[in-house]
């Protein structure tokens, strides 16, 4: 089995945003948002900048070694060798020469998409990368979980063979605090035999299996699946929903609470993008949340009152910042400040974040600045369209490149017809023909009488009309011709633009290396563009 890649510029796919493309490409002014370009030198400047604002690197540490214990013993049976190399990198952070290559995504169940997959790999290639830049330095690849997120609609899906599935729970609050419960074991057993029949599909169930044992959070069902996978090459997962993480975070906490100072801070960088592209989010007053057993509420200032949404709870301003001294962990950081907290609490040099992600962290370089905390390298990440055999040989029988995967279908549609077909089936020179006959028409009859210019002119508007009308009625007949083929375009399209998306972004990873084991994985990894540009299109051939 062979995987061979084609890479294309992210603009040309027409999927990306005109910031996200201006960036990566250095056009515009999308750099002057952020302090670094993405690229060797700008993680260089990031190195050195980084090294002036330090990290509490024993708090870290020791977070750390406490979630990988529940790892240990079954660690030690199954793969020794994985929790010697996360416990390696663990033990490098508490040196003043280590940093990090982050990655953050929500526990999404199952892993969810498969850009979950796609952000890892990226976040381990390039620590690796940057190792080999900086030999004098060490680079720890982390995947920050976003377990406080709340959204279970989106987190708790996934996708398998084109059917979604939601977990229907009657859980509430942030989603790595929720356990693994019945309705989630019958979702599980529901889609088990859509894994058993994959060639490998076993060996992927078994370990969701027992990621996902009944009683376990979320959190750990996650940390769980991901360390199965991805542990023997070092990640380390961090879970960032700890009362003594978010006590290293509490200074910046309390500044919001009082001063609103993030909200104050996007507002002119707000006003500089609207000007040339979209905004992505304008956050609130107060970026933060609420967060206690079940729940999790945004906070409002009202009269001098601190709001719990939709709860009877207030505060005053003396009791929150009471209650934010004595329970940190009772507050929770908002899209806005979610990234501050991230490089509050690790010594990251680069951040690998998807298009939407990285035009909101755009949006924050003065929310860093006021918080004090270093602002990263921003990477976007890298983006795969896996196509299998029969589909590749379909494709090239219809004589496209791999780049017109991109255009839509009635584009695709349009494009070979017309190179199939034996005629012309444009009828645009006889409608400018048409066009100057009537203008002619028209001269003469003005000269008669100036008030049936008019009426020539509407003649030649219906005459142009029916003509491309005529032309519309050519092109379907063409169509009905090569009937077989336009089906098989919108059958490769739909196949691989599920639910007119991308695959990337529907797809679950078990679809995948249930088929072809851990090739697949390893296609990601040997085609990762680390801090180079590019959509990956990899076709899979015998």
């Amino acid at each position: 089995m062979k995987f061979k890649a084609t890479h294309i510029p992210y603009r040309a796919t027409g999927l990306f945003s005109p910031l996200v493309n201006d960036y990566m490409e250095g056009k515009g002014t999308a750099q002057s948002f952020v302090n670094y370009t993405p690229n060797i030198e700008g993680v260089k400047k990031a190195i050195e900048q980084r090294k002036k604002q330090p990290t509490n690197r024993k708090v870290l540490v020791e977070v750390l070694r406490k979630q990988y214990d529940q790892l240990a013993n079954s660690a030690k049976k199954n793969n020794a060798s994985a929790l010697e190399a996360v416990q390696a990198n663990i033990s490098l952070l508490e040196k003043e020469n280590t940093f990090v290559v982050t990655t953050a995504h929500q526990p999404n169940l199952f892993t969810g998409p498969l850009y979950f997959f796609y952000k890892i790999v990226q976040a381990i290639q390039m620590a690796a990368e940057l190792k080999k830049q900086f030999p004098e330095n060490n680079f720890v690849p982390v995947y920050y979980m976003g377990s406080e997120d709340a959204d279970l609609e989106e987190v708790g899906s996934f996708n398998m063979g084109g059917v979604s599935h939601q977990w229907k729970t009657k859980q509430t609050g942030a989603i790595g605090r929720m356990k693994v419960d019945d309705a989630l074991l019958q979702l599980l057993q529901n889609v088990e035999g859509y894994w058993s029949v994959k060639p490998a599909g076993k060996e992927a169930l078994a370990i969701l299996k027992e990621a996902y044992s009944k009683g376990n959070t979320i959190i750990e069902a996650t940390l769980h699946l991901v360390y199965a996978y991805f542990g023997k090459y070092g990640l380390i997962v961090l879970q960032p929903d700890e009362a003594v993480l978010k006590s290293l975070f509490t200074k910046v906490m309390e500044k919001e609470l009082t001063t609103q100072f993030s909200h104050q801070a996007i507002q002119p960088t707000l006003k500089k993008l609207a000007t040339e592209y979209h905004v992505q989010s304008e956050g609130r007053a107060i970026n933060l949340f609420y967060l206690k057993d079940d729940l999790r509420a945004r906070i409002e200032l009202k009269d001098n009152q601190y709001i719990i949404v939709d709860t009877k709870i207030s505060f005053t301003e003396a009791e929150i910042l009471k209650e934010l001294k004595a329970f940190p962990e009772r507050f929770s950081p908002n899209v806005i400040l979610r990234g501050v907290y991230q490089e509050t609490i690790l010594p990251g040099v680069v951040f690998i974040g998807g298009g939407g992600e990285l035009a909101y962290w755009m949006e924050l370089k003065k929310v860093f600045e006021e918080a004090g905390v270093h602002y990263p390298v921003l990477q976007l990440r890298n983006s795969f369209l896996f196509i299998k055999e029969k589909q590749r040989q379909q494709w090239n029988s219809l004589e496209f490149d791999r780049a017109e995967l991109f255009k839509s279908t009635l584009d695709l549609e349009m494009t070979f017809v017309k190179k199939q077909a034996k005629e012309n089936l444009a009828l645009t020179e006889h409608i400018a023909s048409l066009n100057k006959l009537y203008q002619s028409i028209q001269e003469d009859v003005i000269k008669i009488d100036a008030s049936l210019g008019g009426h020539a002119m509407n003649l030649s508007v219906q005459a142009q009309k029916k003509l491309e009308l005529l032309e519309k009625k050519m092109v379907r007949a063409e169509k009905r011709k090569q009937h077989t083929s336009i089906n098989r375009i919108h059958t490769i399209k739909a196949e691989l633009f599920p639910n007119n998306s991308l695959q990337e972004r529907v797809e679950n990873f078990v679809e995948w290396v249930g088929t072809y084991d851990w090739a697949w994985v390893e296609a990601i990894m040997d085609n990762s563009t680390k801090m180079q540009s590019g959509f990956s299109i990899i076709a899979i051939e015998p």
